[in-house]
């Protein structure tokens, strides 16, 4: 298959976006998501739900078995839980939040086609000094090290406590989904175990960042709990470390379409784990 995208050789490479961003029909919010690149949506969630899956997210991070589970990822520092991976397999309650209308008809509208998980995790901040996600686009990672062949994949991250400006809130460049940044640097084998608690093949140089970050900007997202933001997967994104006292705890959705199922990896000598790139393509009911 032709890589469109070619990534992790000796030098960073810019490649036009060659796929559409919104694959069904345009109006007004998916308008705004096509030119930016992302939808906040501010009332997902009522607050008699968030408290359902802040409950369902406490319980999970508490429970030794699943700390235990490798698709725990744990703080390298504070021996914290950082995520729990593959969340809509281990819970009911969030396998029911995946299959929520609002949650899936929303990908659906935006990838034009049925779809299915390619990835699911909860996200646990907790304050004084739980460590950020560095700069990176998603896509560059599901491109190289999971064999997904075209840019036909969306995420979205649900507040389940409330962002603020300071506890480590995601951070968006509007537009730079219009541009693939291909990284340098060839991919370790196993590169997940290190990737998972910190980003290194795959990200971008000091100067690529800066020449997005001129042309684009950052939006920093905050919210109430039950708020969310839909995001393209070649958006450039990350987010700060978390010294305050207050924690940011999300849950992260990946869905991709059933007619862009992974491939080989496009440059990784190895497949990730199924918990962390599906291999199970049954679309969300």
């Amino acid at each position: 298959m032709e890589d469109l995208y070619p990534t992790r050789g000796t030098t960073e490479v810019v490649t036009p976006r060659r796929d559409p961003v919104v694959w069904g029909p345009l109006d007004a919010e998916l308008e705004a998501f096509d030119r930016d690149g992302f939808l906040p949506v501010e009332d997902l969630l009522a607050d008699e739900e968030v408290a359902v899956y802040r409950e369902e997210l406490d319980r999970l991070v508490a429970d030794p078995a699943v700390r235990a589970d490798e698709r725990s990822i744990v703080e390298p520092r504070s021996q914290a839980v950082r995520s729990v991976f593959e969340v809509h397999r281990i819970s009911d309650v969030f396998a029911r939040l995946v299959r929520d209308e609002r949650v899936v008809g929303t990908a659906r509208r935006i990838l034009g086609s049925d779809v299915y998980v390619h990835q699911s995790r909860i996200n646990v901040k907790p304050g004084f000094g739980a460590s950020g996600f560095y700069w990176h686009s998603d896509f560059e990672t599901w491109h190289a090290e999971d064999g997904l062949p075209r840019m036909r994949t969306v995420s979205v991250s649900i507040a389940l406590t409330r962002n603020h400006d300071t506890n480590g809130a995601l951070m968006i460049m509007p537009g730079s989904h219009r541009t693939f940044l291909g990284c340098a640097g060839a991919t370790p084998k196993d590169n997940y175990r290190k990737s998972l608690r910190m980003q290194d093949a795959g990200t971008p140089s000091d100067e690529a960042l800066t020449r997005l970050a001129d042309a684009h900007g950052i939006r920093l997202f905050t919210g109430r709990a039950g708020s969310a933001t839909w995001f393209d997967c070649n958006a450039m994104h990350g987010s700060g470390d978390n010294i305050t006292p207050y924690p940011r705890s999300n849950v992260f959705i990946v869905f991709n379409s059933v007619e862009n199922t992974a491939v080989e990896p496009f440059a990784a000598p190895v497949r990730r784990p199924e918990f962390v790139g599906a291999r199970d393509f049954t679309p969300v009911r």
